[in-house]
């Protein structure tokens, strides 16, 4: 008789150690989520634990397999979403992931799995060494930046159960590291079969978008600050501690996921507290436009979603700005669970602090937190596209005249040199040369940045539909690829169907046909399947040759 998978984390998370992933949250769908005899997250663990023992066949676990909580959510009803990571043999699973769905009394009503495929592996001893995977990644970061004499490059392998090309495998995965010619951070993970030495997937480690103060882009805007002796500090306390620091100009030291030295994040500090000039000479204003994004994307995740903080978990990230040498880029790291900005080149990008760059990047955080979207192929698309409607939203609920809400993605941050006027379009994607409008077989050998286009084309016409129409002055036209005509249901519904997808049903190998699954479960969900909503979720899905 098999006995029953063991179950970390489920005790561990309550008490408070940093020994578990799993992140406590009560998510509401209707007021008064947290009233008496509802569920606590507590009571959905004991639930998910029974539930795994009574349905370890179902959810392909065995002997060889341990499973770890990575999120919990509780909706307003009671229903309760629990979210796991598997272990095979000790060793991670890449798309072992799955969430167990349970009715407000506790009954098993079905799991969202990354993959259905068994795991039974004859050996987890590698043919091909540690040193040689890690080669092999090397040589693969530097094919990834061509003319580049990269610096202090290190790769760090870890053998892992690859779940998500097929048939599960041993695999390396490598995290290759190192900084570039201006000292810039470059980095790539690349998936090697264990046994062959066969590649099997690489994918930028870095995820970025390419990108009362005074800021850069967004006017004078309100600030929480925190008085320190006759001064006082950029932190907000009102929102976990959050606060902006100067990175000096310099770069993080890191052995990959290792740093072992962090660039600065000198706290910013004022007399009078009213902060920066607006101009980009003044180091501070690009202080305040970071602090004014991270407060922005705090609100909106707590005000729309009843998130607070990227984990959920009330705790505050922080800022660096002024990181690197003509830096063009930004960036989440969940490493130090900060935000990172570089100043631009002045050519292309001025700093990339804008609203909706913040929203982007922090939404990286949450999807970390959450669905774990792989940072490649399809999934990597759709990990991308969440962070550019979330970043859209963001900067629509922001609602700052200086820097109005629209469907374009780094407006404020480009220049000149740059070519156009925005890094990324939601409503035809393909504006900017390179992303795809319509699904294709093809879609999953695009950079991440452009396969996410299709989602971000669906995103447009779910929330104000087809043909051409101006919102909010910008001039838009988003044609369909099969010639349907899509109706709108408006921006909040479509933050709320995402988020619930986002957070409830997708996992790390979901793709293009699962996150319409996830959509329309997440719709179905929250206006039933009969209602309008559901009915445009599958409209503007098809509408972008999706199902």
């Amino acid at each position: 008789m098999s006995r029953i998978p063991h179950v970390r984390g489920s005790r561990l998370a309550l008490a408070g150690t940093a020994a578990t992933t799993a992140t406590l949250l009560i998510a509401a769908l209707a007021p008064g989520a947290a009233a008496a005899g509802r569920p606590t997250p507590a009571t959905a663990l004991d639930h998910a634990a029974a539930a795994l023992s009574e349905h370890a066949a179902a959810l392909g676990l065995t002997d060889d397999q341990d499973t770890e909580v990575r999120d919990v959510i509780v909706d307003g009803d009671g229903t309760q979403h629990v979210r796991y990571d598997r272990t095979y043999r000790e060793l991670p699973v890449l798309g072992g992931d799955f969430v167990v769905h349970l009715a407000p009394d506790g009954d098993f009503r079905g799991a969202d799995r990354a993959t259905d495929t068994p795991l039974s592996l004859p050996t987890v001893v590698p043919k091909l060494s540690a040193p040689k995977a890690a080669d092999l990644a090397s040589n693969a970061l530097r094919a990834a930046n061509p003319g580049e004499l990269l610096k202090k490059l290190t790769a760090r392998p870890e053998l892992v159960v690859d779940a998500l090309h097929g048939t599960p495998r041993l695999a390396w995965r490598t995290d290759a590291a190192a900084l570039d010619s201006l000292g810039n951070p470059v980095a790539r993970t690349v998936l090697t079969d264990a046994g062959t030495g066969a590649r099997i997937d690489a994918w930028d480690t870095v995820e970025s978008a390419s990108g009362d103060g005074k800021s850069l882009y967004g006017g004078t805007v309100p600030l929480e600050t925190t008085p320190s002796g006759s001064s006082y500090r950029l932190e907000d306390p009102t929102r976990g501690g959050t606060y902006t620091g100067d990175a000096e100009n310099r770069t993080d030291l890191c052995l990959l996921t290792v740093c072992l030295v962090r660039a600065p994040a000198t706290p910013f500090t004022d007399a009078d507290n009213h902060w920066g000039t607006g101009a980009a000479d003044d180091r501070a204003s690009a202080a305040v436009d970071a602090q004014y994004g991270t407060d922005a994307t705090w609100d909106y995740y707590e005000d729309v979603h009843g998130r607070r903080g990227i984990a959920g978990d009330g705790k505050g990230s922080y800022n660096r700005v002024h990181y690197g040498t003509r830096y063009n880029n930004a960036f989440w790291d969940d490493g130090c669970f900060c935000m990172t900005y570089g100043d631009g080149d002045g050519s292309a990008f001025g700093p990339l602090v804008s609203l909706d760059v913040a929203g982007h990047e922090m939404s990286h955080g949450v999807t970390s937190k959450t669905a774990a979207l792989t940072y490649s192929g399809e999934p990597g698309g759709l990990n991308e596209a969440t962070s550019d409607i979330f970043g859209a939203l963001v900067e629509w609920h922001a609602d700052n005249s200086a820097d109005p809400g629209d469907y374009l993605i780094g407006e404020k941050v480009v220049r000149d040199g740059f070519g156009r006027n925005a890094l990324r379009y939601l409503d035809r994607p393909s504006r900017d040369g390179s992303s795809a409008d319509c699904w294709s077989t093809s879609l999953g050998d695009l950079d991440v940045h452009y396969s996410s286009g299709v989602a971000n084309h669906f995103a447009y016409l779910l929330a104000e539909g087809s043909g051409a129409r101006t919102v909010g002055g910008v001039a838009y036209d988003s044609p369909t690829c099969d010639g349907s005509t899509v109706s709108g249901i408006g921006r909040d519904k479509l933050g709320d169907i995402w988020y619930r997808a986002l957070t409830v049903y997708m996992t790390s190998s979901t793709d293009y046909a699962g996150a319409r699954a996830a959509t329309l479960s997440a719709a179905g969900d929250l206006y039933g399947t009969g209602s309008t909503e559901y009915a445009a979720v599958g409209a503007a899905w098809s509408a972008v040759s999706v199902g």
